[in-house]
């Protein structure tokens, strides 16, 4: 009696480990407690010319400093379309260029904005993040590649010529990288969300912190 009264005892005592294990794996990444950025770089955080994704006034924004060359950058797109799905109007996500790959990247970013130009700003993005591979190889990048790409998902090429020189295409580049500069950027994707920086950096991260964010916005 003794010894089943010990193995019961082991049994009980191995299930509450595997249990409290169990609810730590599963539990929700915590938030850090972090403050959001200060008042006088807070302009360049985010600019009224900047591609947003999501509606106009949702409560919670997701900026992105954004590399379309950047392998990271497209593994977390769908992330950041299932974060968007999950909170519906809540959210939004605000781009800013940030070409840290040279030529490519830029290419990439001219072509994106004709698309913007030419209402095929998603479908253009996609596509470019789609076949990155092709186009953005860190040995031999191809940039040439990508207005051929961007022209099987919609883009007008002929119009695209010009608009990709355009001034304002120009001046959206150079304010970008300027902001990117003032903020201390150095890593792509780099994120902020209503303003705090993603601290630490993880997709299961900027689920929380988007979580958080929209939760107190309802509150």
């Amino acid at each position: 009696m003794k010894n089943k009264s010990i193995v019961l005892s082991v049994l009980l005592v191995g299930l509450a480990v595997f249990a409290a294990a169990v609810w730590y794996q599963s539990r929700p990444a915590p938030v850090a407690q972090v403050d959001p950025v200060q008042p006088e770089i807070a302009e360049a955080l985010m600019r009224p010319y900047s591609p947003i994704m999501g509606p106009e006034d949702a409560p919670v924004t997701i900026v992105e400093f954004f590399d379309p060359a950047c392998e990271a950058c497209r593994a977390f797109y769908p992330i950041i379309k299932d974060i968007m799905a999950e909170h519906g109007d809540q959210v939004r996500v605000v781009l800013r260029y940030t070409p840290f790959h040279g030529a490519a990247s830029e290419e990439a970013i001219r072509v994106m904005e004709a698309a913007r130009m030419q209402n095929v700003y998603i479908p253009v993005k996609e596509a470019i993040l789609e076949f990155q591979p092709r186009w953005a190889s860190h040995g031999e990048p191809a940039p040439g590649l990508i207005l051929g790409i961007a022209e099987q998902a919609g883009l007008d090429v002929e119009a695209a010529q010009n608009q990709m020189k355009a001034p304002q295409t120009l001046a959206i580049l150079n304010q970008d990288r300027a902001d990117v500069e003032t903020m201390g950027v150095r890593q792509t994707p780099t994120f902020y969300v209503n303003g705090k920086p993603l601290d630490p950096f993880g997709a299961d991260e900027l689920r929380a912190l988007v979580a958080a964010e929209v939760a107190a916005a309802g509150s």
